[in-house]
């Protein structure tokens, strides 16, 4: 990921929650030659190994772990929005996009027991299901869950190494940052909201 110096997210903390804000991520491997992508939730145990694992599942009929290379990509994508010119003091400037990614590098493992795709289900919705949900793996009938295991492949990727890239206009004077701010802030959706979040941190902390 291109990333110059003043984009780069070094902050490891930083880093590792917006990893686990942002789960539902990109995996791309390479297969034979051709490269393959799939949209899926992918955890991140920081406690394991030298630098944490990835773990996830994909359905069996996907040919993504198919005799894949061994290093893989996991791409979480984070908020992004475009940012007109027009916001500026000086028409003498083009539009650029704010954004926030995560690129994570990897070896990927299959793992084949019954057992890790078990917790590869029970994780995903332990993690996603809303506090005080009533929803548990455990109530499924056995029938039922033995055959949906019997579709789905669990994996764990070592991870290698990450990329942290936040680019929130940090290379412009705090006037046009603020500028930018206020007419994020009048958009207000979902996306915008988070990027004027982190904008308004890196002006306080640079103040």
């Amino acid at each position: 990921m291109y990333t110059p110096d003043h984009y780069k997210m070094t902050d490891s903390d930083e880093i590792l929650d917006f990893i686990k804000k942002n789960s539902f991520a990109i995996l791309v491997s390479q297969n034979e030659g051709k490269l393959i992508a799939t949209h899926i939730p992918i955890l991140i145990k920081e406690d394991e190994g030298e630098k944490g694992f990835l773990y996830g599942h994909v359905a069996k009929a996907n040919r993504q772990l198919e005799n894949p290379d061994k290093e893989v990509l996991a791409i979480f994508p984070g908020p992004h929005k475009y940012i007109s010119s027009s916001w500026y003091e000086s028409n003498q400037s083009v539009p650029t996009w704010n954004y926030l990614s995560v690129h994570v590098y990897g070896r990927l493992i299959v793992l084949p027991d019954v057992e890790d795709r078990i917790n590869a289900v029970k994780s995903v919705v332990e993690y996603f299901e809303d506090e005080g949900s009533n929803y548990s793996v455990d109530d499924l009938k056995t029938n039922y869950f033995e055959a949906m295991l019997r579709g789905i492949v669990a994996f764990k990727i070592e991870i290698t190494e990450i990329e942290g890239k936040k680019k929130i206009s940090q290379n412009h004077p705090a006037e046009r940052q603020q500028r930018v701010i206020d007419s994020l802030e009048k958009i207000g959706d979902e996306d915008s909201t988070a990027i004027v979040e982190k904008m308004k941190q890196n002006l306080k902390k640079n103040d």
